[in-house]
């Protein structure tokens, strides 16, 4: 079937965006020797992507609504894609916050329009497994970058890496210009029977219904607590993509290519914890109801979450911190299909526009993550602080998701 090829798009596009987002933190030791960085300002980098990243939510997703998936997606990859190649020219401090503050504005469209395809092309009841295949991807790609992007650097260099980086992401947006459709009327591939289907099993829209401004966003309830609970998620996950790997490879004294496959093995867990809430979903929704769908699964991830990042604290060897730091990323990325699926139901049309909302407060957490580290250890002089305030948000996280309004029925939403 058709939409399978859009699935397979989609999902390359996750690993792509992760692949292109962790290179800099395996590429750390190599650049902070060469520009002479301190942790803390490699902390602000970091950071730099992810403000870049959270600022541009919202209005790459109400774009992505206004001018479709098809256009946005491609020039957006076209443009961070470039901005990963610029990363290896970059020969100071500034010059390196500056260049990842504009990647990661760049990429901010990448998961809005992910959503807003997912509304058009994807039928309700498989919206959850496809939901965790997305975001599996991102792991995925993140899990392969770290050995294999070690291994490029160790052979080429770091600013030849990112060099080729750039050119990979160049084909994709090609490829999605040729391939993809907007809407499946548009696509004269999709053989009717399929069209049919998706059609018929995608909530309608009331008509005359617009794109709305950020303002009116913010003032829904629903829109607010995805907000908040998505905050303490990308708290937890964004470690993984940055402070993880240095902080194994200083604390328990490995090399890079052995730090790179250790630390690749939460995010192989946060593939599957995708995978699995995308089907649990499913599954629950089928069987129960929407709410059930959506609210188990994210209470369990960010339950498991809490309880690795405690457990992961004190652990003198490395399989035993990557043993519960993997229990972590697993529970945190149970979260992610239930909050995006959240974030189709109730925006419909507008999904581009309320999932960047979503993902622009997310994505705070991510900016503050990666300064929370840094200076949390310099302060203490431990990371064990770090670990408790991720583990708190979790259970934060899930009062946030109790206090959710759920339309099993799915009718217009006026407000949104």
């Amino acid at each position: 079937m058709f939409r399978y090829i859009i699935i397979l798009g989609t999902f390359l596009l996750a690993l792509l965006l992760y692949i292109d987002r962790i290179c800099i933190s395996v590429a750390k030791g190599p650049i902070v020797g060469d520009l002479n960085l301190t942790d803390t300002q490699m902390g602000w980098v970091l950071s730099g992507f992810a403000l870049g990243y959270a600022l541009l939510q919202a209005s790459a997703g109400r774009l992505v609504d206004q001018l479709g998936p098809r256009r946005v997606l491609a020039g957006i990859v076209t443009f961070w894609s470039a901005l990963t190649a610029l990363t290896g020219l970059c020969w100071n401090f500034v010059s390196l916050l500056v260049v990842r503050f504009l990647f990661g504005a760049g990429e901010a469209g990448a998961f809005p329009g992910m959503a807003r395809a997912t509304f058009s092309w994807i039928p309700m009841q498989e919206r959850g497994v496809v939901t965790g295949i997305n975001f599996s991807g991102s792991r995925l790609g993140a899990a392969f970058a770290l050995p294999a992007v070690a291994w490029l650097i160790q052979v080429q260099g770091w600013r030849l890496a990112f060099a080729v980086l750039g050119g990979i992401g160049l084909i994709w947006a090609v490829a999605w210009w040729l391939v993809f459709r907007d809407e499946p009327e548009q696509h004269s591939a999709l053989s009717e029977p399929e069209r049919d289907f998706i059609r018929a099993n995608r909530p309608a829209v009331a008509p005359g219904t617009t794109a709305k401004p950020l303002g009116h966003y913010l003032k829904d309830p629903n829109v607010r607590l995805a907000m908040a609970q998505y905050f303490c998620s990308n708290f937890t996950f964004f470690f993984a993509l940055t402070w993880l790997y240095p902080h194994l490879q200083e604390k328990y004294n490995l090399s890079a290519v052995d730090t790179g496959w250790w630390a690749s093995a939460p995010l192989l867990a946060g593939a599957v914890g995708n995978w699995f809430a995308g089907w649990w979903i499913d599954r629950l929704y089928r069987r129960s109801s929407l709410r059930r769908s959506r609210l188990i699964p994210a209470v369990t991830g960010f339950g498991l979450s809490a309880i690795g990042l405690l457990f992961s604290v004190g652990q003198t060897e490395v399989g035993g911190a990557i043993f519960f730091l993997s229990i972590a990323i697993f529970g945190a990325d149970m979260t992610l299909p239930p909050s995006w699926a959240f974030c189709v139901d109730i925006g419909k049309i507008n999904a581009g526009m309320v999932s960047g909302t979503m993902n622009m407060a997310g994505n705070i957490g991510s900016f503050l993550t990666s300064l929370a580290f840094p200076y949390l250890k310099t302060w203490t002089g431990s990371v064990t602080p770090f670990f408790f305030l991720g583990a708190a948000l979790n259970v934060l996280a899930i009062f946030f998701w109790l206090r959710k309004h759920f339309y099993d029925h799915q009718p217009h939403l006026t407000a949104i």
